[in-house]
């Protein structure tokens, strides 16, 4: 495969894992004719056929929602053919290659072994003919993951597996496995805080991934190499953000991937996003839930830098308070009226600050009303967002 179109494939997949926030909700609402640049029209049709493909899995892994879904999947890796099986029969066979039942059963038994082994395996020469697949080409399966359970797999046929390839589909399978998670969560009324945390895992701005795309897409003719590198920071940040393990984790790797989020949105600011860090190395190791800091940051940097003229400054600090490490982030935007922020963390009123919300919420029920959000903030004046986390966990591992 051509390292053009690896750079592509890569950031078309990177785009698929964040669909979930088009399915919770998300319509864009600038019609595809208002789009002036190429970068623009393909960006906002990446989305679109996420957002797709992500609907008809919502009723989990049946054959007509796979099989829909396979049509939009098949697209955005470029591949000649996509399979989709559950640990009993293919459910879905989109592409050129010809189907048959004799070619499922074969493909059911290199299934199997990817089903029993949980890792993805790649299928060439010898073997791919030991199979009875005497097409010509190359044949990768990866597994679909469900609460650390393989539950199918999705497969893809291809003239050459790539690396590109491997990792693009091995992407498109953890994201397929993240919308089964979901469809289950949507069965199940006893999992409801659950998916409350999956849904704030979910809760990247979309208008971040927009314009990310536009700020790689900028780079692309001009300065391959750093799009190249654009593009790994953006798919690190998407895997970090929607990890399916654990519901916390340190400081130190919260601190890593919001490192890769400023990364990118100093691609598209440049000079005007300054960012101050005054880190204690004692408070690293303190354990946070997973994704409770990030979504502080970027409530700071769209109203601390999007809302603004001129040069938008941003401080995290954490330090050590005896027996808790305190973390805060502050920004000089344009603040919010004091009565409005109350009514929305109460849960009486919507906004762009959703996002706090769901933090306060998640660290009330964790620790305590006594660690909820302490948020100082007026119009014109920025925030300045404090939260204090005990350093002792005995029952919380990241």
């Amino acid at each position: 495969m051509p390292a053009a179109v690896e750079v592509a494939l890569v950031c078309a997949v990177a785009v698929l894992t964040l669909a979930a926030v088009a399915a919770l909700g998300y319509r864009l609402s600038r019609s595809q004719r208002d789009l002036g640049s190429d970068a623009e029209r393909a960006a906002y049709a990446t989305l679109h056929t996420a957002s797709l493909a992500s609907r008809h899995l919502r009723a989990g892994l049946t054959p007509a929602g796979a099989s829909r879904a396979s049509r939009h999947l098949r697209g955005l890796l470029r591949c000649e053919t996509l399979l989709m099986t559950d640990t009993a029969a293919v459910l879905a066979w989109e592409g050129a290659l010809p189907d048959s039942s004799m070619r499922r059963e074969r493909i059911l038994v290199a299934s199997r072994g990817v089903l029993d082994s949980g890792r993805t395996k790649v299928f060439r020469g010898p073997v791919l003919r030991a199979l009875g697949l005497q097409d010509g080409g190359e044949l990768l399966i990866c597994p679909l993951r469900v609460n650390a359970q393989a539950v199918g797999t999705l497969g893809v046929f291809a003239p050459s597996i790539s690396a590109g390839l491997i990792r693009a589909t091995n992407d498109v399978a953890d994201w397929v496995a993240a919308q089964l998670e979901l469809a289950e969560l949507d069965t199940n009324r006893a999992l409801l805080m659950e998916a409350e945390v999956k849904a704030l895992r979910a809760q990247i701005s979309p208008h971040f991934i927009y314009n990310s795309l536009n700020a790689i897409a900028s780079y692309i003719n001009t300065d391959p190499q750093r799009a190249r590198e654009l593009v790994v920071e953006f798919a690190d940040f998407t895997r970090y953000s929607f990890r399916r393990h654990g519901d916390f984790t340190t400081l130190a790797e919260e601190l890593q991937s919001i490192d890769r989020y400023l990364l990118l949105e100093r691609a598209r600011f440049g000079e005007r996003l300054k960012v101050s860090l005054q880190i204690s190395p004692e408070v690293l190791g303190t354990v946070i839930p997973f994704l409770s800091l990030q979504p502080l940051v970027e409530n700071s940097v769209r109203h601390g830098l999007d809302s603004i003229d001129g040069e938008g400054r941003i401080t995290i600090s954490a330090r050590d308070a005896g027996a808790l490490a305190e973390i805060t982030v502050e920004d000089n935007g344009v603040g919010m009226d004091p009565e409005k922020l109350r009514a929305l963390l109460a849960g009486h009123a919507d906004g762009d600050h959703v996002g706090l919300r769901n933090v306060d919420l998640r660290l009330r029920q964790v620790y305590g009303d006594a660690h909820g959000l302490v948020i100082d903030t007026a119009e014109g004046a920025g925030t300045l967002i404090t939260m204090r986390i005990p350093k002792s966990q005995p029952g919380h591992q990241a």
